[in-house]
C-alpha cells in the first residue's frame, strides 16, 4: 500500500456534545505515524458538532445543521492543526461533495489538488460541504464521501474509524453468542437494504452507510477496514503492523492485501 484514506465520523470525535480531544489526539498521533509511511488522506466529521459546542441549535432542522457546519468547520480545522503541529506535520483543508465527482473536469481538479498536497508531505483534511450538500448531511455521515476519495484518488485502502468494531453474524446488542467477521468479500443485500441507525446524535449513518461505503469499493476492486475508533489498538495492529486482530476487512474475492 502506498496511500490509505481514514475516515472517522462524528460518534468518534464527539462526547457530551462536544468534541473528544483525547480521542482526536490519539486519532492524530496514529495519522502522524501512517503518515511516516504512506500517504495518508484524512475524511473527518465533526463540524457540526464543533459548531453545537458556540451555537445551541436545533440540530433537527437542515438549515440549523448548515449553520451549525459552517461555525464549527474552522473550530475543527484548528483544534486538527494544533494537534498536529506537535508532530511535525503540516495540514489542508478541502470541501467536497458528491457534484464534486459527478463531474471528470471537478474531480480532476480536486484530484490535481491532492496529488499536489500528498507529493508535499502536507495531510488533506476532507469534509461534506455540509453547508450545501444537505442530502449527504442527512444520509451520507461522509462514509459515502470517503468511499468515493479512496476510489478517484487512487488510494489503496479506506479505514473507517466509528463506534462500530466490525461487522458481526448478527447484532451483537441482541446475541451475546455474536461473532465478529474478520474478512468478508461480499455483502448479503439484506444488510445494505436495511434503514439507517446511527448511534450517536451527531452521526448520521450508523452501520448501513458503511457498509454501502465498502460495497461501493469492493465493486471497484478496492478493500476497506472498520474497525473501532475508540481503541485504535486493532487499526494501529493492522495499518502499522499488517496484523489483523480485530476489525473487519472487506476485500475483493480472491484478492490479497
Amino acid at each position: 500500500m502506498r496511500r490509505i484514506v481514514v475516515k472517522v465520523g462524528s460518534a468518534v470525535l464527539t462526547e457530551n456534545n462536544t468534541l473528544a480531544r483525547e480521542r482526536m489526539e490519539n486519532l492524530v498521533q496514529l495519522l502522524s505515524q501512517l503518515q511516516e509511511r504512506y500517504q495518508v488522506i484524512l475524511v473527518s466529521s465533526g463540524a457540526v458538532a464543533a459548531g453545537y459546542t458556540k451555537c445551541r441549535l436545533d440540530k433537527g432542522e437542515v438549515a440549523n445543521k448548515q449553520a451549525l457546519a459552517a461555525i464549527g468547520q474552522p473550530l475543527l480545522m484548528r483544534s486538527y492543526q494544533k494537534k498536529f503541529e506537535r508532530f511535525g506535520v503540516v495540514v489542508a483543508q478541502m470541501l467536497l461533495s458528491a457534484d464534486d465527482f459527478d463531474s471528470r473536469r471537478r474531480t480532476a481538479h480536486a484530484k490535481n489538488a491532492i496529488e499536489v498536497l500528498l507529493e508535499n508531505r502536507v495531510l488533506p483534511i476532507i469534509n461534506e460541504n455540509d453547508v450545501t450538500a444537505t442530502e449527504e448531511l442527512v444520509f451520507g455521515d461522509n462514509d459515502q464521501l470517503s468511499a468515493h476519495v479512496t476510489y478517484y484518488f487512487d488510494a489503496d485502502l479506506l479505514a473507517i474509524l466509528t463506534d462500530i468494531d466490525g461487522l458481526y453474524d448478527r447484532d451483537p446488542k441482541r446475541h451475546r453468542d455474536a461473532k465478529l467477521l474478520k474478512v468478508v468479500e461480499q455483502i448479503p443485500q439484506e444488510l445494505l437494504n436495511q434503514e439507517c441507525n446511527p448511534n450517536n446524535s451527531f452521526a448520521t449513518g450508523g452501520i448501513v452507510t458503511k457498509l454501502k461505503a465498502a460495497q461501493f469499493l469492493l465493486e471497484r476492486g478496492k478493500p476497506m477496514f472498520l474497525a473501532s475508533g475508540f481503541n485504535l489498538q486493532e487499526a494501529r495492529a493492522f495499518l502499522l503492523e499488517g496484523r489483523h486482530i480485530g476489525g473487519t476487512l472487506f476485500k475483493p474475492r480472491g484478492e490479497e492485501l
